[in-house]
């Protein structure tokens, strides 16, 4: 097993997860972020907590959390015309997806991801991508992730792979990943800490967490919580 890994986290849910699967099973862990042009900055404002708050939760996880990487992909947003690089409501379209989807951008993540974990000396990047409980993105489906890694390996000529702990786990299945890698205090943390919903909402406190409660994000978010709580 490779001793690091680089991780995709936004500040949200399922990369917080993510990033707390990392750290119970890798040396050394780097997280990246992106400013894509994204309608709101909630959740890279809530980063910076977030990671000192993971690092405050666990002596193993302070001791093998380092450098944090923001990039600045705005030309993601320049080029994308969705409901979350632009003030647009949320609709379906008529290609079957919703307008929620930014062409190319998990595709463009994985690259850059790739290309810093190449000169930081790492060979595992992981990504909160799930095709069992989501919005019907195309890239972020299993599919996608295997084709981009043979790409990647065979464009750096390495042998790089992409963890996708949460492909197979529906919401609620989440939630009980995060109660078993760091307890309730976890869960509690990503109830209160992160940020999902795409009209970046951040007054009232459900019983799941922030959010407009309305939005696709936060109804995947809300109704995973209530089936998690439902088997307690």
């Amino acid at each position: 097993m490779s001793s690091s890994a680089l991780v995709l986290f936004s500040g949200g849910q399922d990369s917080t997860t993510c990033l707390a699967w990392a750290l119970s099973r890798y040396e050394r862990v780097e997280t990246i972020g992106f400013d894509y042009g994204q309608r709101h900055l909630i959740e890279l404002s809530l980063r910076p907590q977030l990671l000192a708050s993971l690092r405050a939760q666990n002596p193993l996880w302070q001791e093998r959390l380092g450098d944090d990487h923001m990039l600045d992909l705005s030309l993601l947003g320049a080029i994308s015309d969705s409901a979350l690089t632009s003030d647009t409501a949320i609709a379906m379209q008529a290609n079957g997806l919703p307008n929620t989807f930014v062409p190319g951008r998990n595709l463009l993540f994985m690259m850059v991801t790739a290309a810093l974990a190449y000169r930081r000396g790492i060979t595992v990047l992981v990504g909160g991508m799930c095709e069992t409980d989501f919005s019907g993105y195309p890239d972020c489906r299993d599919d996608s992730m295997r084709a981009l890694e043979a790409a990647i390996n065979l464009g750096m000529a390495s042998s790089m792979s992409i963890a996708t702990p949460l492909m197979w786990l529906n919401k609620a299945q989440t939630w009980t990943l995060a109660e078993e890698l760091g307890g309730k205090e976890l869960v509690e943390l990503i109830r209160t800490d992160t940020h999902t919903c795409y009209l970046g909402e951040r007054g009232v406190l459900h019983d799941w967490g922030h959010g407009c409660g309305s939005c696709p994000a936060c109804a995947l978010r809300a109704r995973g919580y209530q089936d998690y709580a439902a088997l307690k």
